[in-house]
């Protein structure tokens, strides 16, 4: 269990997360990151089997700051936005200060020709702390999808 203030502020943490993720405003992402912090989109299937297959994987900020420069400026992908809802929210403080938290997402993408679609569903499984600036942000963030299938327009963080 955590404090009502400190869930407060966590889920204020989740929401700014998917507020620039479905805003576009993927800049700001890797800031929601500690410094060495972890990002990754693996399946349920490789988590059951204890495979390290990552479907995307980044770590520290300068990966995360190159990923969103390669699909701002370098490769091209059909344009598109998503839409998160987060659910089955749980919280737990850790030894060390820090917070485990997890919750359900489906994420829905539309496409620049209007097409909507149910994109992908799963679980994000975090460990969030507090810095010395006070701001709470990812040591690590893993979205563990429900299905092994991947679109190829995986490019966006989930």
């Amino acid at each position: 269990m955590i404090d009502a203030e400190l869930e407060r502020r966590v889920r204020a943490l989740l929401d700014r997360y998917i507020r620039i993720i479905d805003d576009d405003r993927l800049e700001e992402w890797p800031g929601l990151f500690t410094t060495g912090g972890v990002y990754e989109i693996t399946t349920r299937e490789n988590v059951e089997r204890r495979l390290p297959l990552a479907l995307m994987s980044c770590h520290g900020r300068g990966m995360m700051q190159d990923r969103v420069s390669g699909y701002r400026r370098i490769n091209v992908y059909e344009p598109h936005r998503y839409h998160h809802q987060l659910s089955g929210f749980q919280f737990e403080a850790l030894p060390d200060s820090s917070v485990r938290s997890t919750c359900g997402f489906l994420v829905v993408r539309t496409m620049h020709t209007g097409l909507v679609a149910l994109f992908a569903t799963g679980v994000y499984e975090d460990v969030i702390v507090q810095e010395a600036d006070g701001a709470l942000r990812f040591a690590q963030r893993r979205a563990i999808t429900d299905s092994r299938q991947t679109d190829t327009l995986l490019v966006i963080p989930l």
